[in-house]
């Protein structure tokens, strides 16, 4: 997934979706021989508990499998770890598997800088952190000293950091840390200069990044409502806008903004960069519609103005020149365009188009030196162009090969801007553009050697069951044999308009190195080709993206890549919704499936945590029509008993706050209860640790042992660690 920074209420709006998995690339290998016989499961109580949908009953066996902290719940969960563990520590190789892993993972890395008034900020980490450091340096060729390690919070490292924020003189730091993965926030300010934090202290935080005053004296952020103010489960919504002074107490902070008629509404606060404005930008759940509120910045009244409102399209504000907001659009172009809005005159007939709507999807774009830096996808992977403020092409940016852009970094008056590009076997690299020169130089080379003349990553088309041409990226040994005997591990997600595109990781590194092909489709529902594509995957058309996983899987096959007893597929989150969908309803398409912290009750999602967020994207149980689709694919219903389903690895964690771990322990008991083949249907589940984000390396690591173990024992294939 991109990000452009700064973007708050952007990373508040893909905080919010399930996708927000931050997941290494877990990939299939090598394997032991099974031992005869099929697994004896723990028990799992089966209770009466059914529920009538429009005239529908649905029975719910499992439902108590929901409550995470109910001791009954904690063993039932401790055997089915044991089990796991158990299986596969039995391949013989886990150890060695870890080592590999853990040596591939043990280089330096290096986020992109972030400069404030003459400051440069940014995180590194030295190979095995568990959480990325951050520094701050005077100028570019500053001596860097350490301003934040997360490390020192938790020793397990389960303290890790999202929101970043910092003051326009670069005196003060607003972050949020977050525990064991969770969603939730506590808020503090740091001095920059002595590295202490002030008493300034705000809990109840989730989706949000503060945006300063240019004076310094304190900033704009959202909140949620206390626990036990609103009725239980209304504290994940109703968020509200609030403007914070430092050293102020928070319950004395000036409410903004709030909108009571819409639970699911959020708000993006950012000051315009000459600090004339405060703009906001208004979400509701996970559907792509915004609105954008703006408010002077004058010593006035305070009261924020309409510039876009009734959730007719996207809006996405990149800056201010004056009176002119530059806003990024898909209102009359579903593959967005960037235009121009006098804040008096906001009607769209009176826009300015800057970049107009082309083939290519505009994805990401920045103001900087005057400029629009502007990312686009190109079949799935990403340009990069440069445009003057009149639209005029200024640059196009050379890119290494077929990859991605992932972050973007830039103030308006600067002379560079920074930008990080990866792809499969392209380990993440920094790159600052030098606008005067217009040339690009490596800034953060990762402490990594890739031998990338030894792989190809290539793109080939496949055709899905309408006839929709579905995109799929391959990377693999340059000296494959396109013999049928290859072990594929096909990756997906295809919702919330997300866009995977080719990245690194350690773990796909080890899978390629050891012969395997690694194969990432571009499903509808996401974000590859704009707003059509991701609306033809979507509430009653979701069956389209399942198709298109199939059709990729049936490709892969029909080329002679890989045969079902070789071919593997992942996906987390809404992805691990498509795997579970997928080998329900083709079972013998596949040799092993990893469905990770999936959504899969479809018909009960939406009642737990944020997922109230999803129903624009999903649909809800509660409307008869919709429980209709929903019902025909949910994962959890379509069980069918007696059926011989392939080897299943299902994962989640008790943590989990975005995506309730109760879906996939009801999943796992449903399928161990209805399974007729001997492959094994496996749970792990993870403690301190949620949804993803913020995991520490050395969990990471601990849960690709797992994976990649057991998937070397379901494909049947022999490790070669570290081959050349």
């Amino acid at each position: 997934m991109h990000q452009t920074l700064p973007r708050p209420q952007a990373r508040a709006l893909r905080a919010a979706l399930p996708a927000a998995v931050i997941l290494l690339s877990l990939i299939a290998a090598p394997s032991a021989l099974r031992a005869a016989g099929a697994l004896q499961y723990p028990p799992t109580e089966r209770q009466e508990v059914v529920d009538d949908y429009f005239g529908t009953k649905v029975a719910d066996p499992y439902r108590w499998l929901e409550a995470s902290e109910d001791p009954k719940v904690q063993a039932w969960v401790d055997r089915q770890n044991a089990l796991t563990t158990e299986y596969v520590a039995a391949s013989g190789f886990r150890d060695a598997i870890k080592a590999r892993l853990t040596e591939l993972a043990d280089y330096p890395k290096h986020g992109i800088p972030y400069e404030r008034n003459g400051f440069f900020f940014s995180a590194h980490n030295s190979g095995l952190q568990n959480q990325f450091v951050h520094y701050v340096q005077k100028g570019l060729d500053g001596k860097a000293r350490v301003l934040l390690d997360p490390n020192t919070l938790r020793a397990d490292g389960t303290g890790s950091i999202d929101a970043f924020s910092l003051s326009r003189d670069a005196r003060y730091l607003a972050y949020g840390v977050s525990w064991s993965g969770s969603d939730w926030q506590e808020l503090y300010v740091r001095d920059v200069k002595t590295g202490k934090d002030l008493k300034d202290h705000i809990q109840h935080i989730k989706f949000t990044e503060p945006s300063w005053t240019t004076d310094g004296k304190g900033f704009f952020y959202s909140r949620q409502p206390a626990p036990g103010s609103v009725p239980a489960g209304d504290e994940h919504y109703y968020q509200k806008l609030y403007y914070h002074v430092l050293g102020q107490d928070p319950a004395k902070d000036r409410l903004l903004y709030e909108r009571p008629d819409m639970k699911e509404a959020g708000f993006g606060p950012e000051v315009t960069e000459d600090g004339r404005y405060l703009v906001v930008q208004v979400w509701k759940g996970s559907a792509p519609e915004t609105e954008i509120l703006y408010m002077p910045l004058d010593g006035k009244t305070w009261e924020l103005k309409p510039l876009r409102t009734g959730f007719d399209a996207a809006y996405e504000f990149l800056g201010a020149v004056g009176e002119r907001f530059y806003l990024k659009t898909d209102r009359d172009a579903p593959r967005n365009r960037i235009v121009a809005v006098d804040p008096g005159r906001p009607e769209p007939e009176n826009w300015t188009v800057v970049v107009p709507e082309t083939r290519d999807v505009i994805e990401g774009a920045m103001m900087t030196n005057g400029k629009l830096a502007v990312s686009t996808l190109h079949n799935a992977h990403n340009l990069l162009h440069i445009y003057e403020l009149d639209g005029t092409l200024f640059d196009q940016v050379e890119l290494p090969t077929v990859g991605t852009v992932g972050f973007m970094s830039g103030l308006p008056g600067s002379e560079h801007f920074f930008f990080t590009f990866t792809s499969f076997v392209f380990p993440s690299t920094v790159y600052r553009y030098d606008f005067a020169a217009r040339t690009v130089v490596e800034h953060g080379a990762p402490g990594i050697a890739v031998d990338r003349d030894a792989y190809v990553t290539r793109q080939v088309w496949c055709e899905s069951k309408d006839g929709t041409k579905i995109p799929i990226f391959l990377a693999h040994r340059k000296d494959l044999c396109l013999d049928g005997t290859n072990p594929v591990l096909l990756y997906g997600y295809g919702g919330f308009n997300v866009t995977y595109t080719p990245t690194f990781s350690t773990s796909r590194l080890f899978w390629l190195e050891n012969g395997g092909v690694y194969a990432l489709a571009g499903l509808r529902g996401g974000g590859e080709f704009g707003e059509e594509w991701h609306s033809a995957g979507k509430l009653e058309k979701k069956q389209n993206v399942f198709d298109d996983y199939i059709a990729a899987s049936e490709y892969l096959i029909d080329m002679g890549y890989t045969s079902p007893e070789r071919l593997a597929i992942q996906g987390g989150s809404n992805g691990g919704l498509l795997t579970a969908a997928v080998e329900l309803q083709r079972p013998e398409l596949f040799g092993a499936v990893l469905v990770q912290v999936p959504v899969a009750d479809m018909l009960r999602y939406h009642l737990f945590t944020v997922a109230r967020f999803w129903i624009p994207e999903y649909g809800s149980s509660e409307d008869p029509e919709q429980f209709k689709f929903l019902h025909a694919y949910s994962p959890l219903h379509n069980v069918k008993p007696g059926t011989a389903y392939p080897a299943t690895l299902i994962t989640t964690a008790d943590t989990d706050d975005r995506v309730h771990p109760g879906q996939a322990k009801k999943y796992a008991a449903t399928l161990q209860a209805a399974n007729a083949s001997d492959k094994p249907i496996l749970l792990r589940v993870e403690t301190r640790a949620g949804h993803g984000g913020g995991k520490p390396i050395s969990k990471q690591i601990e849960e690709q042992a797992d994976i990649f173990s057991f998937l070397f024992r379901e494909l049947g294939i022999s490790p070669r660690y570290g081959a050349k």
